[in-house]
């Protein structure tokens, strides 16, 4: 267990779009909480950071990643991963509940807390299965997995094509006002599908997964959550058209928020070009109009959140042809790097930017993370905002199945402290 932070770091530019505070400053963190901030502040006993040219973030909150304990088809562990995580800046996971076994017992709940707590990196926050065994059946025992510490409900990507059951789960989310995350993709509409129903899949002669495969599910489910209540978050938004449903559906009043992944604000179907597997994930990389539309969908606040898609894969996992291969992308090391170049091609606002990964998925979450608030145990990051190379040999995560390994990408974290601990300090 690493000892409570007792750190002063000195003139670093502070970035804390939930305070609307960006300044050089000092940062005290006393005692594993964050005193602090302000000009020319004095600590003595407190270890001296030269934060000069550096910024000071809040800990970063990434409320989509697959967990690779207790078991299942990604690589890795619970350490390996949330390694990488806190030398990506990241305090807080949101992990989705596909495990093996399934998360849909406070057993394996319990066993992510312990095994996140052993590695001492990065906080895991749960997802409780919202039907036994993912099979979209019958209701899982959701008030018993919120006691064990699930904060919110999802059936990952698995479908739940009966709407009776759907509804029922909703209504007995909405009764104990438990989130409910939506994978929105029509099973019967997505097929095979491995790429966008597009002009590319069509020259590689790809099975292609249409826009309306989102669509249709997203309507359904905004159906249900006017029906119901209950407080909705609509996970990896790929396509402009599922955007005017969800501005629609805000006009309307529900309690409806919504992310999309790193890899759709930079990619199109174009990436797939040479059946580059790396770039195989779900929902597939679509139109650019379609990046672009996300894009300024984040930009306004329609996407409140962007999320890693965090699935670390194996070698072996690329090697069949690509409509064979697992998609998925490992996203923990460059969600930082990432998002600093989308503002730097002046794609994004910073503020925003920073918003969409820290304070925005803690309040989906509803987890009190992602902002630096005097008084609270602190959770922070310390960062080069310098372009610098991603070589191999410095990716942390065991899945490497990124199509940014050996790109040049601003952002280098120096430090991170999760929940007033150090868990990342690099030269």
């Amino acid at each position: 267990m690493q000892p409570d932070a007792h750190l002063l770091i000195r003139k670093g530019r502070v970035l804390d779009p939930a305070a609307g505070r960006d300044e050089v400053a000092d940062v005290l963190v006393e005692n594993g909480r964050l005193s602090r901030i302000g000009a020319s502040l004095d600590a003595p006993g407190a270890e001296l950071i030269d934060a000069e040219g550096l910024w000071v973030l809040p800990g970063l909150v990434d409320g989509c990643i697959r967990l690779s304990e207790p078991g299942g088809a990604c690589t890795g562990s619970i350490a390996s991963e949330t390694r990488a995580a806190a030398a990506g800046g990241i305090t807080h996971l949101g992990g989705l509940p596909d495990t093996d076994p399934v998360m849909d017992n406070a057993a394996v709940v319990q066993l992510v807390y312990e095994q996140a707590e052993k590695a001492g990196f990065a906080r895991i926050l749960p997802m409780g299965a919202l039907t036994h065994q993912l099979e979209g059946e019958h209701l899982a025992e959701m008030h018993t997995l919120h006691q064990a510490g699930c904060v919110a409900f999802t059936n990952a990507g698995y479908p739940t094509t009966d709407a009776l059951v759907l509804k029922r789960c909703l209504e007995y989310a909405a009764n104990f006002d438990l989130p409910v995350v939506f994978r929105p993709q029509e099973a019967a509409l997505t097929g095979n599908g491995c790429a966008h129903d597009g002009r590319i899949a069509t020259h590689l002669g790809l099975p292609g997964v249409p826009v309306d495969a989102e669509t249709v599910a997203v309507a359904r489910d905004l159906e249900l959550v006017q029906a119901t209540g209950v407080r909705a978050h609509f996970h990896q938004i790929s396509a402009a058209a599922s955007l005017r449903l969800l501005r629609d559906a805000r006009e309307r009043g529900l309690p409806v928020t919504a992310d999309v992944s790193i890899h759709h604000l930079l990619l199109n179907e174009h990436a797939l070009e040479g059946f580059n597997s790396l770039c195989h994930i779900q929902p597939p990389l679509r139109h650019d109009r379609d990046r672009q539309a996300l894009l300024e969908a984040v930009a306004d606040g329609t996407l409140d959140v962007i999320c890693s898609q965090h699935t670390p894969l194996g070698s072996s996992a690329r090697l069949a042809p690509l409509p064979e291969t697992r998609p998925g992308i490992s996203g923990l090391d460059t969600l930082l790097p990432l998002l600093l170049h989308l503002v730097e091609r002046g794609e994004l606002p910073l503020e925003r930017a920073l918003d969409a990964v820290t304070a925005a998925p803690a309040r989906c979450l509803g987890r009190p993370a992602g902002r630096l608030e005097p008084g609270h145990a602190a959770s922070l990051c310390l960062v080069d905002p310098e372009p610098r190379r991603i070589p191999g040999e410095d990716w942390l995560s065991a899945g490497r199945n990124s199509p940014w390994l050996e790109t040049e990408l601003p952002g280098v974290v120096r430090l991170t402290v999760c929940e007033g601990k150090v868990t990342w300090l690099s030269d």
